[in-house]
């Protein structure tokens, strides 16, 4: 399978501290009406850090029943414990997902070697194909093109990476070092358009949340030559791609969610709703795209 284009990393709807299956579902179906490319359960935005390993299996499970193979589902199964990650991933692959994210492990920061180590364990024990995410802002490590390229060389499962350090020269290595066949996907909303032009092939998306379409038809604008559209595309989606972030991620995208009646905004401790100031920005924001 190939994995090309816009998948969104899924928010995880809530309803009095529980999984929301209905409102899951729902959001799943308009995502595919709306013409996303994939579907990504239990990453950072659909909060998987908060949940249990039997909700992260049902809520992959859910994601890929209601998608009935109309897209592929990537799905989060990373973990900073190698045994942790093998669970999931086993998880993961028994729900029927087409490939697993798989997180560098966070907190502990292991060297390239113990990176390495990681993913051929994964590979060992839980067999399937994995894009690496690569996200240091939140692991406080850095996975180095050399290192990405080694990992992807010497671990055949590794056949792609989600690269969310906003640094488009380290991307611009990354596609340089690495084997030809392997997939690159951006994991800011901002660099989208600009990964696509190193190599790229698509993106893994907080803003297709409340956007699919928009970022759907930009990923095949460029793939189509049409880059004057992908432009305007682009810069179409830069208000929104920037108060995505006037918070810590999922909250403003689940807010802006639940401002356009698809789902009840809630969340799971330690996040809380958005400061009032930054909601009345979301609100303006959202109103000037013509999304509520």
């Amino acid at each position: 399978m190939t994995f090309q284009g816009a998948y969104t990393a899924l928010v995880t709807p809530f309803k009095n501290g529980e999984i929301d299956q209905d409102a899951y579902r729902e959001l799943i179906e308009w995502q595919i009406e709306q013409g996303i490319d994939g579907l990504v359960p239990c990453g950072t935005t659909g909060e998987a850090a908060t949940m249990t390993h039997e909700e992260q299996g049902e809520v992959i499970r859910i994601c890929v029943e209601q998608a009935k193979g109309r897209v592929p589902v990537i799905a989060g199964a990373g973990s900073n414990n190698t045994k942790e990650a093998v669970n999931l991933t086993l998880l993961a692959k028994e729900a029927g997902a087409d490939a697993a994210l798989q997180i560098t492990p966070y907190y502990n920061k292991p060297t390239p070697a113990g990176l390495l180590a990681h993913f051929k364990a994964l590979s060992k024990e839980a067999s399937m194909p994995f894009i690496l995410y690569n996200v240091p802002g939140r692991t406080g490590l850095n996975a180095m093109p050399e290192t990405i390229a080694m990992i992807a060389n010497e671990v055949s499962d590794v056949i792609g990476v989600k690269e969310a350090t906003g640094n488009l020269s380290q991307v611009s290595d990354v596609i340089e070092q690495c084997p030809e066949d392997f997939s690159v996907f951006s994991g800011d909303d901002f660099t989208v358009l600009p990964l696509l032009s190193l190599g790229g092939c698509g993106v893994i998306s907080v803003v297709s949340n409340i956007a699919p379409k928009m970022m759907a038809d930009m990923c095949a604008a460029f793939k189509a030559g049409e880059i004057k559209k992908a432009q305007e595309l682009h810069f179409k989606m830069q208000p929104l791609n920037r108060v995505m972030f006037v918070e810590t991620n999922p909250i403003p995208v689940k807010t802006a969610l639940g401002m356009m009646g698809k789902l009840e905004t809630s969340f799971r401790l330690p996040l809380v709703p958005l400061m009032p100031e930054s909601e009345a920005t979301l609100k303006a924001t959202l109103s000037k795209c013509n999304l509520v």
